[in-house]
């Protein structure tokens, strides 16, 4: 097959007076290599440490443990169940006792629960692997009494039948907690009832009990309301809520007005304070980034509207007594909104475009400029090959200049000379750098010259 026929040269290449394709200027794919095996390596180190950063997906599916049956805190995870199913997360819903139950349970690693509910103020013996989404909603506390006048200290409910809820319920921590601070001890002679809710309502009515504590749904201005059309029955004001909050930090008072539960019938009939503690979204620790935005944006649909006890957007909020801010949660408050991915893109595609940027970002900032300095990189090895030539072509030279030069010598430096010749034609050189080449030639002969001089002049006086 001729040239014309040669069918892996490129159509444009160019052909000479007789129509014959001229040779491609050559690359040396040898030099090529040594500068792109750096980059290589240095891709491959960046892939691998940016692998190192890369959060796995995302998970699918969470468990959150939530509250009695009927509670506010299941009613609440049934609202974030609905939320998180519109971005392809389930989210499987497990009752409890209340946020004892729930904290114990968010504690312990076997029982395989990512998120809860919890009561402020409450302890357990290991949660150190447990972070705070922030503060999700005021769960107050109401104190109902039977009495003839109004009850101006807790202190004064001593030896009477109370109703605290029952055990692992907050309400029970928060009901103990104030009975012990006014000098009531569980221990005392003090009967406790661990009813809560309706049947405490309905106790309390019916002579069986003395005092009720009541928190979340049951303190609804619904049943605050029942109770105060209940002859004999008062409602407990704290009008030394300040002092409570100094004892107590994660308490909050919340002023209620008169008349805000029944308008007609004015009750309660004068301003009263409510005590409430927050109740916080509790994690753990290696919760998914992209899960904490999703949670924090159903929580803001879900706590965020104004009622009889918070104003709009007072929920949720970044405070956090249980345990630290987790990180990304505190970044969340702080700007507001969901990282860029999230914002515009469903979960699992912003999910994975995420992951693919932390791998991808660190490789092209190595690739770029690498590919930017491998034209130089590859000019500098052809020119070092061709000034080593140089190198050995001067050594040689100023070997010719030593005024005791043999005949057998200078024969060794010619034929040493034919080898740095055949070396410099030898080796393959990009046509870029032709011209070097055939400039180290014409100084290669130059030497020959001289050197070829020199041994004839001997010859040449001896004649004459």
């Amino acid at each position: 097959m001729s040239d014309d026929q040669d069918l892996t040269a490129p159509a444009s290449r160019p052909k000479g007076p007789e129509g014959r394709r001229l040779p491609i200027p050559y690359l040396s794919w040898r030099d090529l290599a040594v500068g792109v095996w750096p980059l290589v390596i240095l891709t491959i180190i960046a892939f691998i440490v940016a692998l190192r950063f890369v959060s796995p997906a995302p998970p699918h599916k969470l468990t959150m443990v939530t509250g009695p049956a009927d509670s506010t805190f299941e009613r609440v995870g049934e609202r974030y169940k609905k939320i998180l199913a519109r971005e392809g997360i389930t989210l499987t819903l497990l009752p409890s006792k209340g946020s004892v139950d729930n904290l114990n349970r968010l504690a312990d690693p076997r029982s395989k629960v990512d998120i809860g509910l919890v009561q402020a103020g409450l302890t357990t013996s290991e949660t150190s692997d447990l972070v705070s989404l922030g503060s999700m909603f005021f769960e107050p506390v109401e104190l109902f009494y039977r009495g003839s006048t109004d009850m101006q200290r807790i202190s004064e409910l001593d030896g009477k039948r109370i109703a605290v809820g029952p055990e692992g319920s907050g309400v029970r921590t928060l009901a103990l907690a104030l009975l012990k601070a006014n000098g009531i001890e569980e221990q005392g002679p003090v009967g406790l009832s661990s009813l809560e809710g309706t049947p405490a309502v309905k106790a309390l009515i019916d002579h069986q009990l003395d005092a009720i504590f009541l928190t979340g749904d049951s303190a609804s201005p619904q049943a605050a309301k029942q109770l105060l059309h209940t002859e004999g029955v008062r409602m407990f004001a704290f009008a030394r809520a300040d002092a409570y909050l100094r004892r107590f930090p994660y308490l909050s008072k919340i002023p209620i007005p008169a008349a805000a539960f029944d308008l007609g019938e004015g009750l309660p009939a004068n301003d009263i304070n409510m005590l409430a503690p927050m109740v916080e979204l509790v994690a753990h620790s290696d919760l998914h980034p992209a899960l904490v935005d999703v949670l924090l944006a159903a929580a803001y649909q879900v706590h965020g509207r104004a009622s009889v006890i918070q104003s709009a957007g007072e929920f949720p909020n970044p405070t956090a007594y249980l345990f630290p801010l987790d990180q990304e949660a505190e970044r969340y408050y702080k700007t507001g909104n969901k990282s860029f991915v999230y914002r515009y893109l469903p979960f699992w595609l912003a999910s994975l475009v995420n992951r693919l940027l932390v791998v991808l970002l660190p490789v092209i900032v190595v690739v770029i400029p690498g590919l930017r300095l491998l034209p130089q990189l590859y000019r500098w090895r052809v020119n070092r090959r061709i000034h080593s030539r140089y190198n050995e072509l001067m050594s040689l030279e100023k070997e010719t200049l030593h005024p005791d030069i043999t005949p057998q010598r200078r024969a060794e430096l010619l034929q040493q000379l034919e080898h740095i010749q055949r070396r410099a034609i030898g080796e393959r050189t990009p046509g870029s750098h032709a011209d070097q080449l055939y400039l180290l030639r014409e100084h290669i002969e130059f030497v020959r010259e001289s050197l070829t001089r020199e041994s004839a002049s001997p010859v040449t006086t001896a004649t004459r």
